[in-house]
């Protein structure tokens, strides 16, 4: 099964929780949440105060990417916040079994992600392990900015891989998704599917409903 996961990066926080709600009524399972620290990226986004409220008003599985240096400092924080999936950055994780190793231990869900620039071999160690493969489609740290073609590559790589070694790992994208690119980015083989201005931007369940129509129908 494919799914949309929408990125609140992108919702107008006066309204968060209506917003939220609005997506949740639309029939998405799932809730896309940047954590970003201003040093692995240059932006700041928000904590673990918003994830612990909105997990108080959702029941969706909350999606939650950190780009933060020294992620393993905060993943069990994040864990009791509410996270259902814990993804990390391997270019800021020394040690990505490890990672894996803790969340799954917490009975959460574990990713890992890739900047558009890493190659995909990086996690080839770990990846029978990992419940989530993320090919970052954008470079991390800014909404708004449009999908480099060349990462859809990796996506292709990666199904390969997944395929060839029989494995379950799911693969993210994140950056630059919308009406346009979405078949791209589902016919290199991606199976969660991170969108934030697409979705928050204008009529929410009208964008919902659009956008998911394309993924049921890719399967």
């Amino acid at each position: 099964m494919r799914y949309l996961s929408p990125s609140i990066l992108a919702a107008d926080f006066d309204n968060l929780k209506e917003q939220i709600s609005l997506v949740e009524q639309a029939g998405v399972r799932y809730l896309h949440f940047d954590v970003m620290d201003g040093c692995f990226v240059p932006n700041i986004s928000f904590g673990l105060p918003i994830l612990q409220k909105v997990r108080q008003f959702t029941d969706m599985l909350l999606d939650v990417h950190l780009m933060i240096e020294e992620p393993m400092r905060h993943i069990r924080q994040v864990s009791e916040c509410g996270a259902d999936i814990i993804t990390v950055h391997q270019e800021a994780c020394k040690d990505l079994q490890e990672f894996v190793d803790a969340v799954h231990g917490m009975g959460k869900k574990a990713g890992a992600a890739i900047r558009p620039k890493t190659p995909i071999e990086v996690l080839e160690p770990v990846l029978a392990d990992l419940d989530l493969a993320l090919v970052m489609t954008v470079n991390p740290g800014f909404g708004g900015q449009h999908l480099i073609p060349d990462t859809l590559d990796k996506v292709r790589a990666l199904r390969r891989h997944i395929i060839r070694h029989g494995l379950d790992t799911a693969i993210e994208v994140d950056g630059g998704i919308n009406l346009r690119t979405l078949q791209m980015a589902l016919d290199a083989g991606a199976d969660l599917i991170v969108a934030g201005s697409a979705v928050f931007k204008g009529d929410i369940l009208e964008n919902v409903k659009k956008l998911d129509g394309l993924i049921q129908v890719s399967g």
